[in-house]
């Protein structure tokens, strides 16, 4: 059962927020509501998560996405990058992945949310993973090197909407014996192989830019610094170019580039299973996805987040003829399943998502986001957050 006092009080404790400002300043962050899905749900996305994570380390698959991954992507590192998202629909054969996320947001507000509902242990052993898988990055790149300070980056961080996670996150660190800082990365400077914060050396970069390869100028120090192994960065931008880029999707839905690539027949028949079919949108068969296109889910093929993406059945001719001019990917439509909610003493239909946040192939935490209209939105009254419990 929710309840938002004690939300307040785990907000206050963790990261000294102010629960009530924050409901005011962000009504539709969480929602009252929980989610419970079968143990056979929740393994059947641990195992789809296991199968790409065994994909993505071949060597045949690794070259196909690379040859279309921006030039700052091609640098390769031993970290494996944290919270990676894996967005699902629950259909009825089936969760099926809808997307890939490698900067997923909201896995330590989801925590504070789970002992809201009284899930304290859950809450304590999550908080504790979380760190020793930036401990375990840092390890992967700088072996028993003790990690002294992190940066929180992201630009214009304190207009970010779940700015309150950093403050989350500053403190966790620091409750841990790691300096923190939350920062724009016009506040980075490079000192040779070195980036500095206010004079400070940053060992690590926990990384929240939606400049997914660091190519914009704002970024060149950071950029610079990491090529040169003078920073741990994580997520790192190959991560994104491996995972989420929505054009993997094309190859991780289509039997022949699975066969193509040695993809074990087992893991093929879970990938085609679990992944809805995706393909390129080719302007030379406009006219076939217009016909067709209540099918279909339109999405930018280095998009992120909600942005610039089309349920076919809603779009317009105007945005489709933009669709044509290239970047997008066309992916299968899964339905949302859909939970009813109390909002106000008055029933509400919710659309839901699942998310699994999960590091080096694992799942760590499961989410939902609740919503109304064609993407989640986190402006719906009632919706946003709602924790997952597996029965």
């Amino acid at each position: 059962m929710f309840d938002r006092p004690a939300l307040n009080a785990e907000l206050l404790a963790a990261g000294n927020l102010d629960g009530n400002a924050l409901q005011l300043s962000h009504p539709s962050l969480f929602s009252a509501a929980e989610l419970t899905v079968s143990s056979g749900q929740a393994e059947a996305m641990a195992g789809l998560i296991a199968a790409i994570e065994s994909v993505v380390a071949m060597p045949a698959y690794r070259q196909r996405v690379l040859g279309w991954a921006p030039l700052g992507a091609r640098k390769d590192v031993a970290a494996r990058g944290v919270f990676y998202g894996y967005d699902f629909h629950l259909a009825v054969d089936g969760p099926k992945l809808i997307e890939i996320n490698t900067n997923a947001g909201g896995a330590l507000l989801n925590v504070c949310l789970l002992a809201a509902h009284g899930r304290h242990d859950d809450a304590q052993c999550l908080r504790q993973a979380f760190v020793a898988m930036f401990r375990e990055e840092w390890r992967l790149m700088r072996g028993e090197l003790p990690l002294k300070r992190i940066a929180i980056i992201d630009e214009n961080p304190a207009g970010q909407y779940l700015a309150p996670e950093f403050e989350l996150f500053r403190q966790l660190f620091e409750a841990h014996g790691i300096a923190a800082v939350v920062a724009d990365p016009a506040e980075l400077q490079r000192d040779g192989d070195r980036l500095l914060h206010r004079g400070a050396v940053v060992d690590l970069v926990y990384n929240r830019l939606t400049d997914f390869s660091l190519d914009a100028a704002v970024n060149a120090d950071l950029k610079a610094v990491f090529e040169a192994d003078g920073v741990v960065v994580t997520p790192y931008p190959q991560a994104h170019a491996l995972y989420a880029d929505k054009r993997n999707l094309m190859l991780l839905s289509d039997p022949a580039a699975l066969s193509d690539m040695g993809v074990p027949e087992a893991t093929q028949r879970l990938l085609l299973a679990g992944i809805p079919r995706t393909v390129a949108v080719d302007p030379g068969e406009g006219e076939a996805f217009w016909a067709g296109r209540k099918n279909w889910f339109f999405k930018p093929a280095a998009g992120f987040g909600s942005r610039a993406t089309y349920r076919g059945d809603k779009l317009t001719k105007r945005v489709f003829e933009e669709i044509l001019q290239g970047g997008y990917i066309a992916q299968e439509i899964v339905p949302p399943s859909e939970l009813t909610v109390a909002v106000a003493d008055a029933a509400q239909v919710m659309k839901l998502d699942l998310r699994c946040y999960a590091y080096a192939g694992q799942v760590q935490l499961m989410a939902a986001r609740l919503y109304q209209g064609q993407t989640t939105n986190f402006r719906t009254p009632g919706g946003g957050f709602a924790p997952v419990f597996a029965v």
